[in-house]
């Protein structure tokens, strides 16, 4: 088994594109582009919380960076440089290899370098800070949604939560939903073009990692709005409704914009070639407070709305790694 300082050396020491000095001293050194802001975001992955023992490692590299990746993307930020911490019981090489092979990966689709971090021994767990760069007072944020706008959402919400399900023993997934929704749990795709293009059209923005209606939340608490959303709008394609209201993990693009600028917005997802779905209206009302509608107008309050680490699953409303109980959409899907 190689050192602490072999590991770092061998695995994750890499050039650099856009950095004046990285791994290998006591800080790295940086030089923002004139114009531009920095945009600052950390997020912390943790074994059994967050991914499963048995996670195939290229792809947890992969995802301990993807998921910082697309808090840049909320922002309309592009990603340029980040520092990984990693806690690990004692890795084989193999596994350091594999786990350094995906992060690599995704950093090198997504222009990131890897300027420092630190390794300890321990329980597994990985804490990517993730540094980013956005004109001045061009930042997409969560508080400036307006009555009247309309809400957006990219891809599939919904797909992650449910692969997750299948690896649980909670539901079965048959082909091509199984492949769908394994690659959407554990190599999500950032969606950084998305973030850039909705600078000057998108009023706020917020990526889906703990569930759409409790994300949506974070937009109408901090814009102090309610919303509107009437089941058929939204993009289930054969997902059951609790995966896609409150799932998570899917790091899709929740954004609202001018209702004015809908055409603009469905124009922009042709171009990019990616699925933009309008599923609701901004509200003038409580803060936070969401209205979802059934397929006949009529008033729903579905079981859940999200993830919180700090609440049980009932409490929470919402089904995490640990919440081995049998969810309403447990069952066979294709």
């Amino acid at each position: 088994m190689p050192s602490e300082f072999e590991i770092i050396a061998r695995y994750f020491t890499r050039g650099t594109s856009h950095t004046t000095l990285g791994v290998g001293d006591d800080g790295a050194l940086i030089a923002p582009t004139p114009g531009q802001e920095l945009v600052i975001s950390t997020d912390l992955l943790v074994e059994g919380t967050h991914f499963l023992a048995d996670t195939d490692a290229e792809a947890l590299g992969w995802k301990s960076l993807a998921v910082n990746v697309s808090d840049m993307a909320a922002m309309g930020a592009q990603p340029r440089w980040a520092l990984l911490a990693a806690v690990l019981p004692a890795p084989t090489v193999d596994w350091i290899e594999a786990f350094a092979r995906g992060f690599f990966d995704c950093a090198a689709s997504y222009g990131v370098d890897l300027i420092g971090g630190d390794t300890t021994r321990g329980p597994r767990a990985f804490c990517v800070t993730i540094l980013g760069e956005v004109p001045a007072g061009r930042a997409l944020r969560r508080d400036g949604a307006k009555a009247g706008d309309s809400i957006w959402v990219s891809g599939r919400p919904g797909r992650a939560a449910l692969g997750l399900a299948h690896l649980q023993g909670r539901t079965t997934l048959i082909e091509p939903a199984l492949t769908e929704c394994l690659a959407a749990l554990h190599k999500p795709q950032p969606r950084v073009a998305l973030g850039l293009a909705l600078h000057g059209i998108a009023s706020a923005a917020i990526d889906v990692s703990d569930g759409l209606l409790a994300d949506l939340g974070h937009i109408l608490e901090q814009s102090a709005l309610g919303a509107r959303l009437h089941i058929a709008d939204l993009p289930a394609a054969g997902l059951e409704r609790d995966c896609l209201l409150a799932g998570g993990d899917d790091y899709e693009l929740l954004f609202t914009v001018p209702a004015a600028s809908d055409g603009e917005v469905a124009a922009l997802g042709t171009r990019l070639g990616l699925r933009l779905t309008r599923i609701g209206d901004i509200v003038a009302g409580r803060p936070g407070e969401l209205v979802l509608c059934d397929d006949g107008g009529t008033v729903i309050t579905p079981a859940t709305r999200g993830y919180d680490h700090f609440m049980s699953p009932l409490e929470a409303g919402t089904v995490s790694l640990a919440d081995m109980s049998r969810p309403p959409w447990a069952g066979t899907v294709s």
